[in-house]
Formats: C-alpha cells, structure tokens, sequence
C-alpha cells in the first residue's frame, strides 16, 4: 500500500513502515517481497536515514529469508536494537571535561548560522549551573551584532557574566578576554560562542582554528571541549557541515537541535554513522532547560513510538 506524502508526514517512523510494508503477517512469514522492502527503504530515506537505509533494508530482508523475523513486533525489536547500535557513544555523555581544575573550563561552541548555538550557548550554561558549576558566556561571534545582543540577553536572564567585544574585533581577542575574566574570578566554566559565518574574506574554518589556538596558550589544555552544534531538520546539508567542521578541527562531541519532533529524526543516525563523532546532547525545544543529555534507548524509543 502506497502512502501519500501528506500522509507519510503525520506518522512517525515505525507507523509509517508498518504502512507500507507490514501490515500483512503472512507477508512477514513468506519473507517480504522486492517491492515491499523498497517502499520500507524510501521511508528510511524520506526519514534522512542516509546511506544506513541502504544497509538496513539489506539487513532485514537477509533475516526475514532466515525465518529469524515473523511479526512485526520481532521488526520493531530488530530495528531498534540496530539502530542503539547505530548511536553508541561514551558511557557518560553528560559529562563535560573541564580541565585539571587549575583553572577554568573551556568549552568551544561550533556550527553555522541558524542551527541555534547562542541558544545552546545558554542551555550549556544552565546545565552547568544546575551542576553547581560557575559559568562565564563569551561572545565571540563579532560579525553579527545580533549575536552578541542575544547571548548578553541570556546571561542576564541566568544572571552570570557575558564577555563580548565591539562589531568586527577579532573573535580570538574576545575569547582570550573571557578565559582571563573567568580565572581573575575563580568561575569554573567559559562557553565560547563563535561565528558561523564571515562577513569578510577571511576563512571561517581558519577562524575557529586560530580562536582554538589563542585558547590553548592562554589556558594549557583549551578548548577542554569542542562541541559541534548542528540543526537535526536538514538531513544531509547537516552531515556535510559536520565533515567541514570534522577536518578543521577535532571534535569532542555533537548537539543535535531542532529534534522535538521525530519526521526527520533518522538525520541523527546518518550523522553519527558518517561522523564517528558522539552525540552528547540534543536540543528538544527553546527554553534554556530543554537540552537533554543524548541516550540512545531513548532516543530511538521516541523515534519508533507510535
């Protein structure tokens, strides 16, 4: 059975496979036929699944041909077990390194304009604090005044600090500014917005990498962490931006934003797959407290639920 596009976006994931390809048990016992597992692969791509849908589909037609799956409970076990696998990552993804304690954390915020990391400037703040963590917000992206105004916004909201500069200083001289603020103040951690885009001729990429740099002189072991935000509702085009940021500079983890809804959620497999790069938070919704720490298990119990 064939499902309209306005009808395969009001279903989520599992509800949309079944619909085209499981609703048959009998289907399931003789072993599903090519067509079916093509439709049952077209979803996985309307889903962003990426290049795993391809393998996925391989994988269940070979264990239904071996009898080893005969309901569709036995395919949403298999699937969701495949897909865990797909998203593991470290034990304690929660856990933020800051440095040896001698002085303060560092935490470097990447990713372009758009996905939201101003917003997740803040929800890492937040998350700190209720950590019993002191906080300092450094606004390095000067090539957008909006940007500096949004972050000051949040501080003032969090009542904690905000270092910024004037439009156009340069971003490293802001971040070096904040790490030397928070020591003279004994703050624990300084997360570091940056840009996402240069209203120059300069090269983002060479950008952050010299804003790494200067961090590192100032405080021996910064960034203690260089997380990659990326916008989880636009599949491949976010894959290709974390392979951009990947080859600059290494990368100690991943937010995924934008994810209180699941229609494209399988752009959080391929990302992970394609990457190698753990997913330590995502973002689920705007308030400053709506950033979770990753669990697969429950992530891909959300992204299977009916």
């Amino acid at each position: 059975m064939a499902i309209t596009p306005r009808f395969a976006l009001t279903m989520r994931l599992w509800e949309r496979i079944k619909a085209v390809a499981l609703t048959d048990v009998g289907v399931l016992v003789r072993g599903l036929d090519r067509d079916a597992l093509e439709r049952v692969e077209r979803v996985l791509l309307e889903a962003d699944f990426g290049s795993a849908s391809f393998e996925l589909t391989g994988d269940l037609e070979a264990e239904l041909k071996r009898g080893e799956l005969k309901t569709p409970e036995q395919v949403r076990a298999w699937l969701t077990a495949r897909l865990v696998g797909y998203l593991a990552g470290p034990p304690n993804p929660g856990a933020l390194a800051l440095g040896d304690g001698s002085g303060p954390g560092v935490i470097l915020l990447l990713g372009v304009n758009g996905v939201g990391k101003t917003t997740q400037a803040a929800k890492l703040a937040q998350y700190l604090r209720k950590q019993e963590k002191s906080v300092l917000l450094a606004a390095a992206d000067t090539y957008r005044a909006a940007a500096s105004e949004q972050l000051e916004i949040w501080a003032a909201r969090l009542n904690i600090p905000c270092v910024t500069g004037a439009l156009g200083t340069d971003p490293a001289a802001v971040a070096f500014d904040a790490v030397e603020s928070a020591t003279a103040r004994k703050i624990d951690a300084v997360v570091v917005d940056t840009a996402g885009r240069l209203h120059t001729q300069r090269d983002l990429m060479g950008e952050i990498t010299k804003i790494a740099q200067v961090l590192g002189r100032k405080r021996p072991g910064a960034p203690h962490e260089r997380l990659l935000v990326l916008d989880g509702t636009v599949g491949q085009n976010a894959l290709q931006q974390g392979k951009a940021f990947t080859a600059a500079i290494p990368l100690t983890g991943l937010i995924i934003t934008k994810l209180d809804g699941t229609a494209k959620g399988g752009a959080v497999i391929a990302i992970q797959r394609e990457l190698g790069v753990p997913i330590r938070f995502i973002g689920v919704g705007e308030g400053v407290d709506d950033l979770e720490v990753f669990e697969p298990n429950r992530f891909v119990e959300r992204l299977l639920s009916e």
